[in-house]
C-alpha cells in the first residue's frame, strides 16, 4: 500500500451536457469545495497537484461527435501525467473531479505502470457508445460513456492512447458496482443497486475482492461517481437516483477495498456544488473519504 496520499484536482465539467441552455455544469467547482470543507486537512497529503480548469464549449468541436472531445483528450493526457507521477513516487493518488470523463486520464496514468483493473462505482453503467445509440443525431457526453470509452468502445480520439494503446482496461478486469439496471448493460462483472440491497455491503466487498484475486489483479483503479449514493443521501449530483448506498456503506466498501493493498488510487466525480448552495453535502463527502482513507494519512506533509 502507498505510504501517503497525493491529491490531484481535476476541475472540469467537459463530459456533461449543459443543465440548461447556455449554462455550464457546476462540477468543476467540486475540488475546491471539498478542499474548503477540510479534505486536505483530514488526509494530510504529501502533495497537492492542481490542474487547470479547461474551457467548456457548448457547440460541437471539429472531427468529433463527443461533446468537448478534443479538449477531453488534451486534459486527459495532462491528468494521466499527474497520476503517473504520483504512482511513480509510491503515493496513493486521489483525483478530485469533475465529471466522470476524468476516469480516462486516471486509467491512462495508472496503465503506464502496467496492467490495471477497474472497480467502477456508479449509479449508471456509463456504457453509451455508437453501438447502442445514434451518434449522428446528438452529441455524445463522455460522462455517460466513460466505461465504454475505457474499455475501447467509441471514437479513437478517446479510446486509443499513447504508449498504452487500446483499451485502457479489459472487460474481464472491470467490476461495475451500483448501477440501477441501465438498458446499456456492459459485459463486465456487475453488481446492481438492487442486488446490493439483497446481499449487503459486507458480502459485496467479499465478492469484489474474490474477483480481483481470481483475476490476479494486483493493481486496480477505483472510480467513484457519487451518484452511486441514494438521492435521499446526496441529491447534489448531475443524475441522482434510487436505490443507492448510504455514506456508511460507501465508507465501509472503500475502506475494505483499499485495505487489500490492490487499489492504486481513486477518483471522485459528479458532486455539483451549484446544486448544494449551502454546502450541506460537502462535509459528509469529506468525512466518508477521510474515514475510508485514514490509514493512508501521514502525520507531516512534505513536497
Amino acid at each position: 500500500m502507498a505510504a501517503a496520499v497525493e491529491l490531484i484536482t481535476a476541475p472540469w465539467n467537459l463530459g456533461l451536457r449543459p443543465p440548461t441552455p447556455g449554462r455550464e455544469p457546476g462540477t468543476w467547482r467540486a475540488p475546491q469545495a471539498l478542499l474548503s470543507a477540510g479534505l486536505d486537512a483530514r488526509l494530510r497529503p504529501a502533495r497537492v497537484t492542481e490542474l487547470d480548469r479547461p474551457h467548456y464549449e457548448f457547440d460541437a468541436q471539429p472531427a468529433t461527435r463527443i461533446r468537448n472531445g478534443v479538449t477531453i483528450r488534451e486534459h486527459a493526457l495532462r491528468l494521466g501525467e499527474a497520476v503517473q507521477a504520483a504512482l511513480a513516487a509510491s503515493r496513493f493518488a486521489v483525483v478530485l473531479g469533475g465529471d466522470c470523463s476524468i476516469l480516462l486520464g486516471c486509467l491512462l496514468g495508472a496503465r503506464r505502470h502496467g496492467r490495471c483493473g477497474l472497480v467502477h462505482l456508479d449509479g449508471h453503467s456509463d456504457f453509451r457508445h455508437p453501438g447502442n445509440y445514434d451518434a449522428g443525431s446528438s452529441l455524445g457526453s463522455a460522462a455517460g460513456m466513460d466505461l465504454a470509452l475505457a474499455t475501447g468502445r467509441g471514437e479513437l480520439l478517446l479510446t486509443h492512447w499513447p504508449v498504452v494503446g487500446r483499451p485502457l482496461v479489459a472487460d474481464e478486469d472491470v467490476v461495475q458496482i451500483g448501477d440501477r439496471e441501465d438498458e446499456a448493460t456492459p459485459p463486465v462483472t456487475r453488481f446492481t443497486a438492487q442486488e446490493i440491497q439483497r446481499i449487503g455491503i459486507v458480502d459485496l466487498g467479499e465478492r469484489v475482492i474474490r474477483h480481483l484475486e481470481q483475476r490476479e489483479l494486483d493493481r486496480v483503479w477505483l472510480h467513484l461517481d457519487l451518484d452511486v449514493l441514494d438521492e435521499h443521501v446526496l441529491p447534489a449530483v448531475d443524475s441522482p437516483g434510487r436505490p443507492g448506498l448510504d455514506f456508511s456503506q460507501l465508507t465501509e466498501l472503500i475502506s475494505n477495498l483499499v485495505g487489500t493493498g490492490r487499489v492504486a488510487g481513486l477518483d471522485i466525480a459528479v458532486y455539483d456544488p451549484e446544486l448544494d448552495p449551502d454546502g450541506a453535502y460537502a462535509a459528509p463527502i469529506v468525512d466518508c473519504l477521510a474515514s475510508a482513507l485514514t490509514p493512508l494519512a501521514i502525520v507531516e506533509t512534505h513536497a
